[in-house]
Protein backbone atom coordinates (compact mmCIF):
# COMPACT_ATOMS: atom_id res chain seq x y z
CA UNK A 1 0.00 0.00 0.00
CA UNK A 2 1.53 3.35 -0.99
CA UNK A 3 0.71 6.66 1.08
CA UNK A 4 -2.60 7.66 1.69
CA UNK A 5 -2.52 10.42 -1.22
CA UNK A 6 -1.66 7.93 -3.81
CA UNK A 7 -3.82 5.19 -6.03
CA UNK A 8 -3.33 1.81 -4.18
CA UNK A 9 -1.07 -0.58 -7.10
CA UNK A 10 -4.16 -3.12 -6.50
CA UNK A 11 -6.42 -0.55 -8.42
CA UNK A 12 -3.70 0.47 -10.75
CA UNK A 13 -3.42 -3.53 -11.30
CA UNK A 14 -7.18 -3.82 -11.94
CA UNK A 15 -7.62 -0.75 -14.25
CA UNK A 16 -4.80 -1.81 -16.53
CA UNK A 17 -6.29 -5.37 -16.60
CA UNK A 18 -9.59 -3.74 -17.47
CA UNK A 19 -7.95 -1.49 -20.66
CA UNK A 20 -5.62 -5.13 -22.06
CA UNK A 21 -8.67 -7.27 -21.63
CA UNK A 22 -12.34 -6.00 -22.35
CA UNK A 23 -13.55 -9.92 -21.69
CA UNK A 24 -11.85 -9.73 -18.65
CA UNK A 25 -14.25 -10.79 -15.05
CA UNK A 26 -12.80 -9.83 -12.47
CA UNK A 27 -12.42 -11.90 -9.32
CA UNK A 28 -11.45 -11.66 -5.70
CA UNK A 29 -12.67 -7.70 -5.35
CA UNK A 30 -14.23 -8.54 -1.66
CA UNK A 31 -10.29 -9.32 -0.57
CA UNK A 32 -9.33 -5.72 -1.65
CA UNK A 33 -11.88 -4.08 1.29
CA UNK A 34 -8.83 -4.37 3.77
CA UNK A 35 -7.71 -2.19 6.80
CA UNK A 36 -5.23 -0.60 4.76
CA UNK A 37 -7.52 -0.03 1.54
CA UNK A 38 -10.37 1.67 3.39
CA UNK A 39 -7.83 3.91 5.77
CA UNK A 40 -6.96 5.36 2.34
CA UNK A 41 -10.28 5.48 1.32
CA UNK A 42 -11.23 7.70 4.21
CA UNK A 43 -9.94 10.96 2.86
CA UNK A 44 -12.48 10.82 -0.04
CA UNK A 45 -15.83 10.75 2.62
CA UNK A 46 -16.32 14.08 2.78
CA UNK A 47 -16.33 15.75 6.42
CA UNK A 48 -18.73 18.10 6.67
CA UNK A 49 -21.54 15.97 5.35
CA UNK A 50 -25.14 15.12 7.42
CA UNK A 51 -24.24 12.50 9.76
CA UNK A 52 -26.91 9.31 9.32
CA UNK A 53 -29.01 7.09 10.52
CA UNK A 54 -26.31 6.35 13.76
CA UNK A 55 -26.19 9.96 14.20
CA UNK A 56 -22.61 9.56 13.84
CA UNK A 57 -20.79 12.40 11.94
CA UNK A 58 -17.18 12.39 10.34
CA UNK A 59 -15.44 13.82 13.54
CA UNK A 60 -16.76 11.79 15.32
CA UNK A 61 -15.73 8.51 13.68
CA UNK A 62 -12.57 10.17 12.84
CA UNK A 63 -11.61 10.32 16.68
CA UNK A 64 -11.43 6.39 16.67
CA UNK A 65 -10.59 6.06 13.31
CA UNK A 66 -7.98 2.53 13.20
CA UNK A 67 -10.05 1.00 15.52
CA UNK A 68 -13.80 1.83 13.28
CA UNK A 69 -12.58 0.80 10.35
CA UNK A 70 -10.72 -2.78 11.63
CA UNK A 71 -13.81 -3.58 13.33
CA UNK A 72 -15.80 -2.39 9.81
CA UNK A 73 -13.27 -4.91 8.06
CA UNK A 74 -13.93 -7.59 10.56
CA UNK A 75 -17.68 -7.26 10.14
CA UNK A 76 -17.50 -7.45 6.25
CA UNK A 77 -14.79 -10.13 6.38
CA UNK A 78 -16.70 -12.49 8.72
CA UNK A 79 -20.12 -12.19 6.72
CA UNK A 80 -21.96 -10.74 9.92
CA UNK A 81 -22.11 -6.74 8.11
CA UNK A 82 -25.39 -5.37 7.59
CA UNK A 83 -26.39 -2.02 5.82
CA UNK A 84 -28.03 0.31 8.34
CA UNK A 85 -30.83 2.40 7.24
CA UNK A 86 -30.62 4.85 4.71
CA UNK A 87 -32.16 8.65 6.07
CA UNK A 88 -33.97 10.02 3.53
CA UNK A 89 -33.99 13.59 3.01
CA UNK A 90 -36.29 15.86 0.64
CA UNK A 91 -35.26 19.08 -1.06
CA UNK A 92 -37.31 20.87 -3.39
CA UNK A 93 -37.04 21.31 -7.60
CA UNK A 94 -37.44 23.69 -9.60
CA UNK A 95 -40.96 22.23 -10.54
CA UNK A 96 -42.33 22.29 -7.30
CA UNK A 97 -41.88 18.76 -6.22
CA UNK A 98 -39.31 16.93 -4.18
CA UNK A 99 -36.41 15.23 -4.67
CA UNK A 100 -35.52 12.56 -2.47
CA UNK A 101 -32.07 11.96 -1.62
CA UNK A 102 -30.41 9.07 0.78
CA UNK A 103 -27.74 9.42 3.39
CA UNK A 104 -25.94 6.35 4.29
CA UNK A 105 -24.38 5.88 7.96
CA UNK A 106 -20.48 6.97 8.20
CA UNK A 107 -19.68 3.58 8.27
CA UNK A 108 -21.48 2.29 4.91
CA UNK A 109 -20.02 5.58 3.61
CA UNK A 110 -16.41 4.45 3.82
CA UNK A 111 -17.02 1.15 2.86
CA UNK A 112 -19.27 2.08 -0.06
CA UNK A 113 -16.47 4.84 -1.24
CA UNK A 114 -14.31 1.71 -1.21
CA UNK A 115 -16.55 -0.74 -3.66
CA UNK A 116 -17.09 2.50 -5.74
CA UNK A 117 -13.42 2.77 -6.18
CA UNK A 118 -12.97 -0.72 -7.12
CA UNK A 119 -16.00 -0.21 -9.67
CA UNK A 120 -14.34 2.85 -11.09
CA UNK A 121 -11.15 0.98 -11.95
CA UNK A 122 -12.86 -1.55 -14.05
CA UNK A 123 -15.13 0.72 -15.67
CA UNK A 124 -13.62 3.70 -16.27
CA UNK A 125 -11.68 2.05 -18.76
CA UNK A 126 -14.72 0.91 -20.50
CA UNK A 127 -16.42 3.95 -20.35
CA UNK A 128 -17.38 6.00 -23.77
CA UNK A 129 -16.25 9.19 -24.01
CA UNK A 130 -19.84 11.11 -24.39
CA UNK A 131 -20.80 9.97 -20.36
CA UNK A 132 -19.44 13.21 -18.59
CA UNK A 133 -21.59 12.41 -14.97
CA UNK A 134 -20.17 11.61 -11.91
CA UNK A 135 -16.48 10.83 -13.34
CA UNK A 136 -13.06 11.79 -12.24
CA UNK A 137 -11.52 14.50 -14.68
CA UNK A 138 -14.84 15.57 -16.42
CA UNK A 139 -17.85 17.44 -15.43
CA UNK A 140 -20.87 19.22 -16.79
CA UNK A 141 -18.48 21.82 -18.31
CA UNK A 142 -17.12 19.74 -19.89
CA UNK A 143 -20.05 18.08 -21.55
CA UNK A 144 -21.09 21.84 -22.09
CA UNK A 145 -18.47 22.55 -23.93
CA UNK A 146 -17.84 19.51 -26.10
CA UNK A 147 -21.05 19.64 -26.96
CA UNK A 148 -20.64 23.56 -28.23
CA UNK A 149 -17.90 22.15 -30.07
CA UNK A 150 -19.74 19.39 -32.03
CA UNK A 151 -23.04 21.91 -32.80
CA UNK A 152 -20.56 25.08 -34.43
CA UNK A 153 -19.30 22.44 -36.46
CA UNK A 154 -22.32 22.36 -38.81
CA UNK A 155 -22.50 18.92 -38.83
CA UNK A 156 -25.83 18.34 -37.34
CA UNK A 157 -29.36 19.72 -37.73
CA UNK A 158 -31.76 17.85 -35.55
CA UNK A 159 -31.59 17.41 -31.63
CA UNK A 160 -33.18 14.68 -29.43
CA UNK A 161 -33.17 16.20 -26.08
CA UNK A 162 -34.30 13.85 -23.53
CA UNK A 163 -34.79 12.83 -19.62
CA UNK A 164 -35.45 9.66 -17.76
CA UNK A 165 -38.52 10.03 -15.85
CA UNK A 166 -37.16 9.35 -12.44
CA UNK A 167 -34.20 6.93 -13.29
CA UNK A 168 -32.24 7.35 -9.83
CA UNK A 169 -35.83 5.17 -8.60
CA UNK A 170 -36.46 2.92 -11.37
CA UNK A 171 -33.31 1.26 -11.33
CA UNK A 172 -33.89 -2.64 -11.46
CA UNK A 173 -31.60 -4.47 -8.91
CA UNK A 174 -31.74 -7.77 -11.35
CA UNK A 175 -30.92 -6.56 -14.49
CA UNK A 176 -28.71 -3.77 -12.39
CA UNK A 177 -26.52 -7.08 -10.85
CA UNK A 178 -26.90 -8.97 -14.30
CA UNK A 179 -25.39 -6.20 -15.79
CA UNK A 180 -22.51 -6.25 -13.02
CA UNK A 181 -22.03 -9.62 -13.85
CA UNK A 182 -20.71 -8.90 -17.35
CA UNK A 183 -17.24 -7.84 -15.52
CA UNK A 184 -17.18 -8.84 -12.12
CA UNK A 185 -17.26 -12.81 -11.12
CA UNK A 186 -16.78 -12.04 -7.36
CA UNK A 187 -20.62 -13.11 -5.14
CA UNK A 188 -19.22 -11.74 -2.23
CA UNK A 189 -18.81 -8.68 -3.66
CA UNK A 190 -21.84 -8.43 -5.33
CA UNK A 191 -23.38 -8.85 -2.09
CA UNK A 192 -22.55 -6.06 -1.08
CA UNK A 193 -23.93 -4.31 -3.79
CA UNK A 194 -27.53 -6.19 -3.30
CA UNK A 195 -27.07 -5.24 0.54
CA UNK A 196 -27.22 -1.84 -0.38
CA UNK A 197 -29.72 -1.77 -3.10
CA UNK A 198 -32.27 -3.56 -0.70
CA UNK A 199 -31.36 -1.39 2.32
CA UNK A 200 -34.25 0.18 4.01
CA UNK A 201 -35.07 3.79 3.55
CA UNK A 202 -36.20 5.59 6.96
CA UNK A 203 -38.38 8.30 5.99
CA UNK A 204 -39.24 11.84 7.68
CA UNK A 205 -42.01 10.57 8.69
CA UNK A 206 -40.94 7.57 10.55
CA UNK A 207 -41.84 4.67 8.22
CA UNK A 208 -39.46 2.41 7.05
CA UNK A 209 -39.28 1.10 3.36
CA UNK A 210 -37.80 -1.24 1.47
CA UNK A 211 -37.19 -0.57 -2.23
CA UNK A 212 -38.04 -3.49 -5.10
CA UNK A 213 -36.01 -1.06 -7.33
CA UNK A 214 -34.11 2.01 -7.70
CA UNK A 215 -30.58 3.40 -5.74
CA UNK A 216 -31.16 6.25 -3.61
CA UNK A 217 -29.69 9.67 -4.63
CA UNK A 218 -27.64 11.34 -2.76
CA UNK A 219 -25.84 7.68 -1.80
CA UNK A 220 -22.08 7.11 -1.97
CA UNK A 221 -22.30 3.95 -4.82
CA UNK A 222 -25.57 5.30 -6.88
CA UNK A 223 -23.58 7.48 -9.32
CA UNK A 224 -20.90 4.67 -10.40
CA UNK A 225 -23.72 2.09 -10.51
CA UNK A 226 -25.87 4.64 -12.02
CA UNK A 227 -23.43 5.15 -15.08
CA UNK A 228 -23.10 2.10 -15.66
CA UNK A 229 -26.45 1.31 -16.04
CA UNK A 230 -26.38 3.82 -18.52
CA UNK A 231 -23.67 3.02 -20.00
CA UNK A 232 -25.58 -0.52 -21.37
CA UNK A 233 -28.84 0.80 -21.70
CA UNK A 234 -27.94 4.26 -23.90
CA UNK A 235 -24.25 4.79 -24.46
CA UNK A 236 -23.20 1.27 -26.16
CA UNK A 237 -26.58 0.77 -27.88
CA UNK A 238 -26.23 4.63 -29.56
CA UNK A 239 -22.38 3.79 -30.74
CA UNK A 240 -22.83 0.51 -31.96
CA UNK A 241 -26.14 0.12 -33.25
CA UNK A 242 -27.91 3.91 -33.39
CA UNK A 243 -24.41 5.25 -35.20
CA UNK A 244 -24.57 2.26 -37.38
CA UNK A 245 -27.67 2.42 -38.70
CA UNK A 246 -27.77 6.29 -39.39
CA UNK A 247 -27.63 7.31 -43.06
CA UNK A 248 -25.23 10.60 -41.59
CA UNK A 249 -23.48 11.41 -38.96
CA UNK A 250 -24.66 11.31 -35.04
CA UNK A 251 -23.52 12.20 -31.45
CA UNK A 252 -24.68 11.74 -28.24
CA UNK A 253 -23.73 13.82 -24.85
CA UNK A 254 -24.75 12.32 -21.61
CA UNK A 255 -24.51 13.55 -17.79
CA UNK A 256 -25.91 11.40 -15.50
CA UNK A 257 -29.49 10.44 -16.74
CA UNK A 258 -29.79 13.60 -19.00
CA UNK A 259 -28.92 13.76 -22.10
CA UNK A 260 -28.98 15.57 -26.24
CA UNK A 261 -28.46 13.78 -29.22
CA UNK A 262 -27.23 15.34 -32.30
CA UNK A 263 -27.97 13.96 -35.84
CA UNK A 264 -27.56 15.19 -39.60
CA UNK A 265 -30.46 13.93 -40.89
CA UNK A 266 -34.65 14.25 -39.94
CA UNK A 267 -35.22 10.60 -40.52
CA UNK A 268 -32.34 9.46 -38.24
CA UNK A 269 -33.51 11.63 -35.74
CA UNK A 270 -36.79 10.59 -36.07
CA UNK A 271 -35.90 7.05 -35.93
CA UNK A 272 -34.05 7.42 -32.79
CA UNK A 273 -36.88 9.99 -31.13
CA UNK A 274 -39.56 6.52 -31.98
CA UNK A 275 -37.22 3.78 -30.60
CA UNK A 276 -35.89 5.19 -27.34
CA UNK A 277 -38.76 4.66 -25.55
CA UNK A 278 -38.67 0.69 -26.41
CA UNK A 279 -35.23 0.25 -25.65
CA UNK A 280 -35.13 2.16 -21.87
CA UNK A 281 -38.35 -0.18 -21.36
CA UNK A 282 -36.24 -3.17 -22.03
CA UNK A 283 -33.93 -1.68 -18.61
CA UNK A 284 -37.14 -0.90 -16.92
CA UNK A 285 -36.67 2.93 -17.31
CA UNK A 286 -39.34 5.72 -19.12
CA UNK A 287 -39.06 8.64 -21.09
CA UNK A 288 -39.82 11.67 -19.44
CA UNK A 289 -42.37 12.80 -22.44
CA UNK A 290 -42.34 16.23 -20.54
CA UNK A 291 -38.87 17.08 -21.26
CA UNK A 292 -38.29 15.27 -24.33
CA UNK A 293 -38.17 16.88 -28.16
CA UNK A 294 -37.54 16.46 -31.82
CA UNK A 295 -36.63 19.72 -32.24
CA UNK A 296 -34.72 21.82 -35.59
CA UNK A 297 -31.22 22.69 -34.72
CA UNK A 298 -29.33 24.04 -37.85
CA UNK A 299 -26.95 26.94 -38.11
CA UNK A 300 -28.37 26.79 -42.51
CA UNK A 301 -31.79 27.49 -40.99
CA UNK A 302 -31.19 29.31 -37.58
CA UNK A 303 -34.30 30.96 -38.15
CA UNK A 304 -36.11 28.29 -37.71
CA UNK A 305 -34.43 26.89 -34.83
CA UNK A 306 -35.58 25.86 -31.71
CA UNK A 307 -33.44 26.71 -28.21
CA UNK A 308 -32.31 23.72 -25.95
CA UNK A 309 -31.69 23.85 -22.08
CA UNK A 310 -29.01 21.27 -21.25
CA UNK A 311 -27.53 21.34 -17.59
CA UNK A 312 -28.48 24.57 -16.95
CA UNK A 313 -27.61 26.28 -20.07
CA UNK A 314 -30.07 27.40 -23.00
CA UNK A 315 -28.24 27.12 -26.71
CA UNK A 316 -30.03 28.81 -29.62
CA UNK A 317 -28.89 30.20 -32.72
CA UNK A 318 -28.53 33.74 -33.45
CA UNK A 319 -27.07 35.79 -36.17
CA UNK A 320 -23.26 36.91 -34.31
CA UNK A 321 -20.97 40.20 -34.84
CA UNK A 322 -20.04 39.35 -38.34
CA UNK A 323 -23.48 38.50 -39.55
CA UNK A 324 -23.19 34.33 -39.40
CA UNK A 325 -24.78 32.20 -37.08
CA UNK A 326 -23.26 31.02 -33.84
CA UNK A 327 -24.20 29.67 -30.67
CA UNK A 328 -25.46 31.86 -28.34
CA UNK A 329 -25.36 29.74 -24.90
CA UNK A 330 -27.01 31.88 -21.48
CA UNK A 331 -28.52 30.72 -17.86
CA UNK A 332 -31.58 28.80 -18.30
CA UNK A 333 -34.61 31.28 -16.89
CA UNK A 334 -35.90 29.10 -14.47
CA UNK A 335 -32.68 28.32 -13.06
CA UNK A 336 -31.75 31.73 -13.04
CA UNK A 337 -35.11 32.58 -11.19
CA UNK A 338 -34.74 29.93 -8.56
CA UNK A 339 -30.72 30.62 -8.02
CA UNK A 340 -32.09 34.81 -6.76
CA UNK A 341 -35.14 32.76 -4.45
CA UNK A 342 -32.12 30.87 -2.83
CA UNK A 343 -29.70 34.02 -2.71
CA UNK A 344 -32.83 36.09 -0.97
CA UNK A 345 -33.29 32.87 1.55
CA UNK A 346 -29.86 32.66 2.12
CA UNK A 347 -30.00 36.54 2.71
CA UNK A 348 -33.06 35.93 4.91
CA UNK A 349 -30.53 33.39 7.31
CA UNK A 350 -27.27 35.02 7.35
CA UNK A 351 -27.57 38.91 7.03
CA UNK A 352 -27.51 39.02 11.23
CA UNK A 353 -24.20 37.78 10.99
CA UNK A 354 -21.06 40.04 11.38
CA UNK A 355 -20.21 41.90 8.25
CA UNK A 356 -16.98 40.39 7.92
CA UNK A 357 -18.76 37.12 8.09
CA UNK A 358 -21.21 37.84 6.05
CA UNK A 359 -19.26 38.99 3.17
CA UNK A 360 -16.70 36.03 2.86
CA UNK A 361 -19.57 33.64 2.90
CA UNK A 362 -21.11 35.81 0.29
CA UNK A 363 -18.29 36.04 -1.96
CA UNK A 364 -17.79 31.94 -1.48
CA UNK A 365 -21.45 31.71 -2.73
CA UNK A 366 -20.93 33.73 -5.21
CA UNK A 367 -17.65 32.39 -6.49
CA UNK A 368 -19.24 28.74 -7.34
CA UNK A 369 -21.89 30.25 -9.37
CA UNK A 370 -19.71 32.68 -11.58
CA UNK A 371 -17.26 29.14 -11.84
CA UNK A 372 -20.31 27.17 -13.09
CA UNK A 373 -22.11 29.73 -15.42
CA UNK A 374 -19.32 31.93 -16.34
CA UNK A 375 -18.92 30.76 -19.68
CA UNK A 376 -17.94 33.09 -23.42
CA UNK A 377 -21.76 34.49 -24.72
CA UNK A 378 -23.16 34.36 -20.59
CA UNK A 379 -21.99 37.81 -19.52
CA UNK A 380 -25.30 39.30 -19.76
CA UNK A 381 -26.96 37.23 -17.59
CA UNK A 382 -24.39 37.17 -14.75
CA UNK A 383 -23.77 40.99 -15.10
CA UNK A 384 -27.67 40.61 -14.12
CA UNK A 385 -27.83 38.54 -11.66
CA UNK A 386 -24.22 40.49 -9.78
CA UNK A 387 -27.18 43.69 -9.98
CA UNK A 388 -30.33 41.47 -8.34
CA UNK A 389 -28.02 40.39 -5.81
CA UNK A 390 -27.08 43.84 -5.25
CA UNK A 391 -30.16 45.32 -4.91
CA UNK A 392 -31.46 42.11 -2.48
CA UNK A 393 -28.60 42.12 -0.14
CA UNK A 394 -28.66 46.15 0.33
CA UNK A 395 -32.33 46.07 1.21
CA UNK A 396 -31.40 43.35 3.69
CA UNK A 397 -28.66 44.89 5.16
CA UNK A 398 -30.63 48.28 5.54
CA UNK A 399 -33.67 46.07 6.92
CA UNK A 400 -31.34 44.95 9.63
CA UNK A 401 -30.04 48.36 10.57
CA UNK A 402 -33.75 49.66 10.27
CA UNK A 403 -32.41 52.55 7.82
CA UNK A 404 -31.28 53.42 4.56
CA UNK A 405 -27.67 52.94 5.75
CA UNK A 406 -26.69 50.87 2.23
CA UNK A 407 -27.68 52.15 -1.21
CA UNK A 408 -26.25 51.18 -5.17
CA UNK A 409 -23.72 53.59 -6.30
CA UNK A 410 -23.41 54.59 -10.16
CA UNK A 411 -20.23 54.99 -11.13
CA UNK A 412 -19.71 58.77 -12.82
Amino acid sequence: MQGRSMKPTSLQGIANRAASDKECRFQNLFGLLTIGFLMWCWQFVNKRSVSGIDRQDARNYQDNLQENIKALVDAVQEGWYRAKLILRKYIPKLDGRMRPLGIPAIADKVLQIGVSKILEAIYEQVFLGCSYGYRPGVGALDAIRDLSVALRSGCYHYLVEADIRSFFDSIDHEKLIELLTLRIDDELFLRLIRKWLKAGILEPDGTVNYPEKGSPQGGIVSPILANIYLHYALDVWFEEMVKINCRGAAYLCRYADDFVCAFEFEADAIRFYQALGHRLSQFGLEVATEKTNLIRFSPTCWQESKAFAFLGFEFRWELGRWRKPVIKRRTVRKKYRAALANFRAWCREHCSLPKIVLFAKLNSKLRGYYNYYGIRGNYDSLSDFFHQVKQILFKALNRRSQRRSYKVTRNK
